[in-house]
């Protein structure tokens, strides 16, 4: 088997960053200008296209050759804007951005090189965004160059030059990352997830261009009226600029205002009388809704057929492996609580901005409501939802042996009425609305979402528990607890924390609750993991680990990764709650990646999945919501006495149900 590693430069007119891949390739004026490739690792070459050169026919015929492996960063790119020209299966390409995050390291060639320690000779070339700003993206006509919109090759020789160094040396870096790597390689099964990723992005999903124009015009007459009344009530030049507001709130209210971040400006408001500042604070309410950022994303990514691609990242979040959203970022798309989403979406389709106001009042809140329901079927088919229930939950119970989750979980599945139950030794059948014992399924409900990680009386305030009624006093006895309820959960924080120290101090492999906690060292290539691998067989990598002491005056375990905060690649603490997220997540994603499988392996055709939920566009004579349950549902064999279960709904546009 050879390898080809591969970079190309290409040109198009359409913004890649807000259009995303596929409209960028298939702008009529898209264009490949070099080619760079090494065979096995040799030395790289360069194909100038943009000047007349050609692709070596052995090149060509490579391309779809199954016996050649065709490698590169961010290969989705390579792969679809080469099948422009030329045929290449996916299945012959390999993503080494794939590899760095499989093994724990950052996303970006530049960002990657330098996470991995390579020498300068083998990093990519800084300059190589003002390159791309030069040659491969439209530039603005002036009377300096001439009035032109391109800057080609012969304009800027010396600069075109120095982009062919620049693509020759992705090639080098490319390829030393993959060498790097090359011990921990990313197993069969992901790749082939990795191919049925890129094959839902390609499809991509239709949407409802009628319901994006209209959304945006109805946001722009509402979002002109409301700046306008802002504007007349409080007399400032911009009432959007918190500066001014904050200056003006302070004055108008008598008292100083810190902040106006949304849980401040929803305090002020509940607390404040009827009045102008009440009022100005209310439509910077309205006005702050992200509606109309992604019905605009929406027109930026369309494609000429009605359909967005490329909206999911294969391994976005590479601690766990779940995907990330890109362009419209459907895994942070607000909920819908609307009763009437078909009246609804037609007025706005309409334009019916006075029906709009009259029987919803809130026209932006309204607005961001229906952004889900502009992702449609195709012409002849509706979208069958399905997700699956309580996964998280489900995953720790199983993962830790706590029974009676796991009895719950395969009888009547109501958690937050049964962690009441076991919190406060109250029967499950009173804690039932009309009886007083409900009340006791608020806070079942809170420490159900904020606890099963180690968290505390902290996490509770941060999942609302004060905003739902609770007492800062109350939720230590909360917490206490729960954890009394969950000595498995606690067992396993713990469990897995101390089995990351102890490999770390002797080198020797743990095995905790069928996970398998190891380190892994290449000396050659200088990589070291801490490695947890799963039921699944996919490993989960803590890169360059080592053991300090904590805050706490504790000996802990800390590892170099992407903070979460800084998004930047730094050191990074961790610890036993950690752990159990990390590994439940990652667990729970891998139950989504085999009914991704199954459902394309029955010839469903996923459009695109969310969180724990998969969107199927169905014709609709297909539409079995039963027979889709029933796949997410079914056991999987590296996971016995897992219950899963899967609900869903049939429905004419995407919503949440």
């Amino acid at each position: 088997m050879r390898h080809l590693s591969i970079d190309i430069e290409t040109f198009s007119s359409v913004n890649i960053k807000k259009a995303g891949l596929y409209k960028y390739v298939q702008s009529p004026d898209f264009q490949i200008l070099l080619f760079a490739y090494s065979w096995d690792g040799g030395p790289v070459n360069i194909i100038d296209v943009a000047q007349g050169e050609y692709i070596p026919m052995d090149v060509v015929d490579a391309l779809a050759d199954p016996n050649v492996i065709k490698h590169a960063y961010n290969a989705p790119f390579e792969w679809y804007c080469l099948n422009t020209a030329f045929y290449s299966p996916l299945e012959q390409w390999r993503c080494t951005q794939l590899h760095g995050l499989y093994c724990g390291y950052t996303a970006g060639l530049a960002a990657t090189a330098v996470a991995l320690g390579l020498p300068e000779d083998k990093r990519k070339m800084g300059i190589g965004n003002a390159l791309i700003r030069t040659f491969c993206v439209p530039c603005k006509p002036t009377a300096k160059n001439g009035q032109r919109t391109r800057t080609l090759p012969h304009h800027e020789p010396d600069k075109w030059r120095l982009f062919k160094d620049y693509c020759i040396q992705d090639v080098v870096t490319e390829m030393e990352i993959e060498r790097r790597l090359s011990s921990f390689p990313v197993p069969a099964q992901e790749q082939r997830l990795w191919e049925i990723d890129q094959r839902i992005n390609a499809r991509g999903v239709a949407v409802d261009q009628q319901m994006i124009d209209g959304a945006l015009h109805c946001d722009e007459l509402v979002s002109t009226e409301l700046t306008a009344e802002a504007i007349q009530l409080s007399g400032l030049d911009n009432p959007k600029s918190v500066k001014q507001l904050m200056a003006w709130l302070t004055e108008e209210i008598g008292e100083e205002v810190d902040n106006l971040q949304k849980g401040t400006v929803t305090k002020l408001i509940d607390k404040m009388d009827e009045g102008r500042a009440k009022r100005v604070l209310e439509i910077r309410q309205e006005l702050s809704k992200t509606s109309v950022k992604k019905y605009q994303a929406m027109r930026e990514a369309v494609c000429a057929d009605g359909r967005i691609r490329g909206l999911l990242q294969f391994y976005g979040a590479n601690r766990t492996g779940r995907w990330a959203g890109r362009l419209v970022q459907v895994q942070n798309l607000p909920r819908n609580y609307l009763e009437t989403l078909s009246h609804a979406r037609e007025c706005v389709k309409a334009k019916k901005v006075d029906t709009l106001k009259l029987v919803y009042g809130n026209v932006p809140d309204t607005l961001s409501q229906l952004i889900r329901t502009a992702f449609i079927p195709t012409t002849g088919n509706v979208l069958l939802v399905s997700d699956f229930s309580a996964i998280e939950a489900r995953v720790i119970a199983w993962l830790s042996g706590e029974q009676w989750r796991l009895d719950v979980f395969n009888t009547h599945g109501k958690i937050y009425e049964a962690s009441a139950s076991q919190m406060f030794g109250v029967p499950i059948e009173l804690i039932k609305k009309g009886n007083p014992e409900y009340e006791l399924r608020q806070k079942g409900k809170v420490a159900e979402l904020a606890l099963g990680y180690q968290g505390g009386p902290g996490a509770l305030i941060s999942m609302g528990a004060l905003d739902q009624g609770l007492t800062e006093e109350e939720l230590p006895d909360i917490v206490r607890r729960w954890r009394g309820s969950n000595k498995r959960i606690v067992d396993l924080w713990y469990g897995l924390e101390n089995a990351a120290l102890d490999v770390m101090r002797t080198g020797q492999p743990v095995g905790v609750r069928g996970l398998i906690l190891s380190r892994e060292v290449d000396s050659f290539n200088q990589q070291d993991f801490l490695i947890i691998t799963l039921p699944s067989g996919r490993k989960l990598f803590y890169a360059r680990p080592f053991l300090s002491q904590n805050d706490f005056g504790k000996e802990a375990l800390y590892y170099h990764g992407v903070n979460q905060k800084t998004r930047k690649w730094e050191v990074v603490p961790t610890y036993g709650g950690k752990l159990v997220e990390n590994v439940t997540q990652a667990i729970a994603r891998d139950c989504l990646a085999e009914s991704l499988f199954r459902l394309d392996a029955s010839g469903y055709q996923t459009v695109m999945h969310i969180h724990d939920e998969v969107v199927l566009d169905v014709p609709t004579g297909r539409a079995d919501l039963d027979a889709v349950a029933a796949i997410m549902g079914h056991p999987i064999s590296w996971a016995p006495g897992l219950p899963l279960k899967a609900e869903g709904f049939i429905t004419n546009y995407y919503k949440k149900d």
